[in-house]
This record gives structure tokens, sequence and C-alpha cells, in this order.
């Protein structure tokens, strides 16, 4: 029989987590995070990981597995999550898949392509280009290549327009015929559900707001100014509240313009986020709000779990 895989997905200060530790204490769950930030050691109040109180109370994985110094990719993180997943099924668990970072959720549920690995000439070229050109002519470079491809990876997104472009060189082909034959994903070999969370502009946005004054009270300035030095990959870097931090401590702006750059930054991704999520059709969406309480929606999710 199939075994069970939950994933729970959607845009950032939706409301994941909380739901996620309630339906994992009902049906002895453990919460894998998807989070393409939550895996740097280094850093808590940026990324918003569980608290420590949440990890005790709930069994989570793949956190906290690299420094902020490692280049971490999707292939990485997709050797790891199918280990997680075996492990907690061994033990009898449900794998709970927890997280907003689109480009992971698709390469666990689909796989990945025989690509072929880094190529460091291509990518330091490709690095040059954008250096001179600019970041748009990256991007524009990429929709002569690759209409297809560019048409599913931000003008923001440096690091994916840069392995596009480094893989149709390399293979000679576009990376978005390639992505086409995909292997090692879960998707038609387990019993998974797929839930994705939405909730009005408005709501969503306080929320966003919300959190970004919280990180303030907790710290997060003290937080950046220790890794001020560090050699941070470009990934890491890429986090939300890096770049407006620093900008906060070269003195190019007060506090409250970093923070409200973080506010207006974050609601970007949150959009970005649900127009990712929004192009798979197999998701469930259940739009959150006052009407519907969080109790409700883990009670259904449990009965349908609990269904075999």
């Amino acid at each position: 029989m199939p075994k069970q895989i939950v994933l729970i997905v959607g845009p950032t200060a939706v409301g994941k987590s909380s739901l996620a530790l309630a339906l994992a204490k009902k049906v002895n769950g453990e919460i894998v995070s998807c989070d393409s930030m939550q895996i740097y050691k280094e850093i808590r109040i940026a990324s918003n990981k569980p608290t420590d109180a949440q990890q005790r109370d709930v069994r989570h994985h793949l956190l906290d597995i690299v420094s902020i110094e490692d280049e971490f990719d999707v292939a990485q993180y997709a050797a790891l999550v199918h280990e997680v997943i075996a492990d907690i099924h061994q033990r009898g668990g449900i794998p709970i898949v927890v997280g907003g970072s689109g480009f992971y959720v698709s390469v666990l549920l689909d796989g990945l392509f025989d690509g072929v690995g880094k190529q460091p000439s291509v990518r330091d070229a490709l690095h040059r280009f954008m250096d001179e050109a600019g970041q748009q002519a990256l991007y524009d470079l990429l929709k002569s290549r690759d209409p297809a491809a560019a048409a599913k990876i931000h003008a923001n997104d440096v690091k994916r327009m840069i392995r596009a472009l480094e893989v149709i060189e390399a293979q000679q082909q576009p990376i978005s015929e390639l992505q086409k034959n995909r292997t090692g994903g879960i998707w038609g070999k387990h019993d998974i559900t797929l839930y994705a969370l939405n909730r009005p502009r408005s709501d969503l946005y306080t929320r966003i707001n919300q959190r970004v004054d919280e990180m303030f009270a907790a710290g997060i300035v003290d937080e950046i100014v220790r890794l001020k030095n560090a050699p941070w990959s470009p990934t890491a870097k890429a986090l939300i509240g890096v770049k407006e931090i620093l900008g906060l401590l070269e003195g190019e702006y007060a506090e409250p313009h970093a923070r409200e750059l973080m506010k207006l930054n974050t609601r970007h991704l949150a959009k970005r986020q649900l127009t990712w999520f929004r192009k798979d059709k197999r998701l469930t969406w259940i739009m959150l709000d006052n009407t519907k309480p969080p109790g409700s929606v883990v009670d259904q999710w449990t009965a349908s779990l609990m269904r075999i």
C-alpha cells in the first residue's frame, strides 16, 4: 500500500507552520522543512525558524543543516529529503512537508532532469556579463535563448537564470526541453495529499508586516550584525532581511526604511510564491480567514488522512 505524505505549501506568513504543527500532533506526523533559507545554521530570526519549544513538541527535519558560507542547491535538497521521508515512513510516521520554496516542492514531486554539473567557466562568464550589462540584460538573454524557461523564472532570480543559461550552453538545448524528462519525484509513488494555503490579500499583507515588526523586536539587526563579515554564499545572501539590514548598517538609510523595505520585499516574495503554486493544478487550495477557524481545518485534514 502506498505510504502517506502530506505537503502544506503557500506564501510566506500565511500560517503553514501552525497548522502543520497541529496536524502532526494528531496523526503521528513529523515536519519536513521545504524552505530554502531555514537550512542555514546561523540564521534563526531572519528565516523565521520554528522555536525550540515547537521543535521539541514535534520532530522537525532539514533545519540547520548547512552554514551560510556553503553553497546549497536543489539537488542536494532532493537527496536529503528522500532519505528523511523514508526514515519517517520506516518509523511509522507521516511526513508533513511544509514550506514556500516552490522549486524545492517541484523537484520533490516531479524529480530532476539529468543535466550537467556546474560549469565554473560558463558561470563566471555569465556573472561578468551581468555585472557589465545588468540583470535585465541577463534576463533578456535567457528570453532569447529559451523563452519557455524565462516565462517560469522571475527576473530577479539570478541563480536560476544563470543555471538555465549554463545548462543551455553546455547541452546546446533549451533547459525547458531537458526538464520534460525528469526522474526521481515522489508523485505517483505514494499516497500524497497536497494543500496550498492562502488568505485575502489584505489579511496576508497585514500578517507579513506584523512578522517583520516582530523580527525587529526579536533582534534581527543584531543577528545580521554578528554575521556581517562572514563569507556569505550567494544563495544565503539572497535571504530577505540580509541586504536590507546591511544597507542600514552601512548607513544608506535609517531603521524605519530598512523595515519598510523588508515588508515590501516580503510582500513581493509572497506574490511570486502564489504565482508559482497557482500553476500546479494538483494542489487543493484552502482560503484561511476569520470565518474558518484553524482547528476546523486541521480536523478536516485529520479525517481525510485517517480514511485508510
